[in-house]
């Protein structure tokens, strides 16, 4: 039994029997710090986020509450080191708490997701790459900065990404861009998709440095937290879509906006040396579906077994039919945790061919791999399981947005394994 302190207003449970994790301390050799870690983001997940995840999905309206809540634990500080004040978790430790949230509520663990990257690039990936003396003085002078708003303030940060073009897929040049001006850049453009628009107080915007005499290049972009209350900050459009409904992921519009130098989660190069050496941070969006994997799952057994609150004890689980959907279910699952489990514990600076391309098949498997384990338990429960009332159809929806998520969507991971192990760096059919 464990008890969890949520904001007022929010639906708690005292005393709960927390699910078991999806990845067990002693099998997954976890230490007592992760599972520690680990288990706050379940208990929260499971005791709070679980019971309003019905109407953020509803009302598209996003997890404002559930912020507090992880501000309140430290886990908005999860990634942020000790010295600090955070809680000093590595991306593995991370990875799996997002995945125990995700099982809960995948809008607050897609959204936490982009806030959580803007402590782990500018922290344990940013320590991984190279820096002269007086760059790495200045960064960490700039990144504590940071970090203080997030750990005092519970400041959330936001990693608006895509434009859509290729930039986001790593093609060309962002097109969002930042003029040098004195005590910083004037930054110019606009990002689709922008999970937490209008909640974010900080919009960490990957834009391009503009160098005078030179084409735009990927080499020059910057990495900026740019004030969500910044003059020429706009936030326009709708956010009506099938999924991920409390991700809230409007367009932002920047016009002439001010960023002053201190602003920067990044110095200049180390955001482009990141995309070439630690391609393991791309992979950050993979832990919320792992965790929907594991709910799709855990509701099919509840519902087979008449567990599941606010529908008639009626045990289905005596059919052949039923009980070997749930085999396939459970062998699909394993098979997603076993891939992606070793893709987390690999990520680090200058992997292995053999490690990036098992990085692409953790995600690809656990994009697509969710919504075959739902669309499985759509079929294996039947139609009053696809109540809004009961989770499963929002877990169905928030699954199948996964294969379209940039920087590695489905399509691209695939592209990159086959060409990746076909050729080899710099060779051709010519």
């Amino acid at each position: 039994m464990m008890t969890v302190q949520a904001s007022k207003g929010a639906t708690t449970i005292d005393a709960i029997n927390l699910d078991a994790p999806i990845f067990a301390t002693d099998a997954f050799r976890l230490n007592d710090e992760q599972a520690g870690i680990i288990a706050t983001a379940r208990e929260l997940g499971q005791s709070v986020f679980a019971g309003r995840a019905a109407a953020y999905d509803r009302e598209a309206k996003f997890p404002i509450e559930n912020y507090r809540d992880l501000h309140r634990a430290g886990l908005l500080g999860i990634a942020i080191p000790k010295k600090h004040g955070g809680l000093g978790a590595g991306y593995q430790t991370y990875a799996i708490a997002a995945a125990e949230i995700g099982r809960y509520c995948g809008a607050t663990a897609l959204t936490w997701n982009m806030h959580v990257c803007s402590t782990l690039w500018s922290g344990q990936l940013a320590d991984d790459l190279d820096m002269d003396a007086a760059t790495r003085a200045e960064h960490e002078r700039r990144r504590a900065l940071h970090y203080k708003r997030i750990v005092e303030d519970g400041a959330i940060y936001s990693q608006p990404f895509s434009e859509g073009g290729a930039a986001a897929a790593g093609g060309v040049a962002f097109g969002t861009e930042a003029k040098p001006v004195k005590g910083g850049w004037l930054v110019n453009g606009k990002k689709i998709f922008a999970s937490l628009s209008g909640h974010a107080d900080y919009y960490g915007v990957l834009c391009t440095e503009i160098v005078e005499g030179e084409k735009a290049s990927r080499r020059n972009t910057l990495y900026l937290a740019l004030p969500a209350k910044a003059d020429g900050v706009t936030v326009v459009g709708d956010w009506d879509p099938l999924g991920m409904r409390g991700t809230v992921s409007r367009t932002l519009l920047f016009k002439d906006v001010f960023v002053p130098e201190d602003a920067a989660l990044m110095p200049r190069g180390v955001y482009f040396q990141a995309a070439m050496r630690w391609p393991h941070m791309f992979l950050t969006l993979s832990p919320t579906y792992v965790g929907l994997a594991q709910a799709a799952y855990d509701f099919t057994v509840r519902y087979l077994r008449g567990e599941v609150r606010g529908t008639p004890p009626v045990k289905r689980r005596m059919y052949p039919t039923k009980q070997i959907a749930v085999a396939q279910m459970q062998i699909r699952l394993e098979q997603v945790k076993a891939i992606w489990f070793q893709a987390v514990t690999e990520a680090c600076a200058n992997p292995t061919k053999e490690q990036v391309l098992r990085a692409y098949a953790a995600q690809y498997s656990a994009m697509e791999g969710a919504n075959e384990i739902a669309t499985l338990a759509i079929r294996t429960c039947g139609g009053q399981a696809m109540l809004k009332s009961l989770p499963l159809e929002r877990i169905y929806r928030d699954s199948r947005c996964g294969s379209l998520m940039l920087p590695w969507t489905a399509e691209l991971c695939l592209d990159r394994i086959g060409r990746e192990a076909l050729y080899e760096t710099g060779e051709t059919d010519d």
